[in-house]
């Protein structure tokens, strides 16, 4: 099959009563990369090669996740250290800001809710 001008094989086979495709390591590495490295949809190109967008998603999930650990196997260098120094001050200083605009918006809605009893 032709996706974007990359001809991918594919290995079929089939047992009596089973129409079950199976695919090679090779098909399916290229076609998670195209959804990956090449930022295509899941959606399209699953289409594009003819295989069901849950099976494909199963295999760029399975790969999501080898590359997740592969990352997580490196070191922090110091600019990522840096930065998840400073990501994590802002969360603490947008969690505060937060928690302070919500109790304002709980303020203003007794402040409503007396107002609005007062009228009657």
């Amino acid at each position: 099959m032709a996706t974007g001008g990359v001809a991918l094989s594919l290995k079929e086979f089939h047992v009596m009563g089973d129409t079950r495709r199976a695919f090679t390591a090779e098909y399916k590495s290229q076609a998670v990369g195209f959804v990956l490295d090449d930022d295509r949809t899941l959606a399209e190109v699953a289409r594009n090669i003819g295989c069901h967008e849950y099976t494909l998603g199963k295999w760029v999930k399975k790969e999501r996740e080898a590359r997740d650990r592969a990352r997580a196997d490196q070191p922090v260098s110091e600019s990522e250290r840096a930065e998840l120094i400073r990501l994590r001050s802002e969360k603490k200083t947008d969690a505060a800001t937060i928690a302070q605009l919500e109790m304002q918006v709980a303020f203003a809605k007794k402040v409503a809710a007396w107002f609005a009893n007062e009228q009657r």
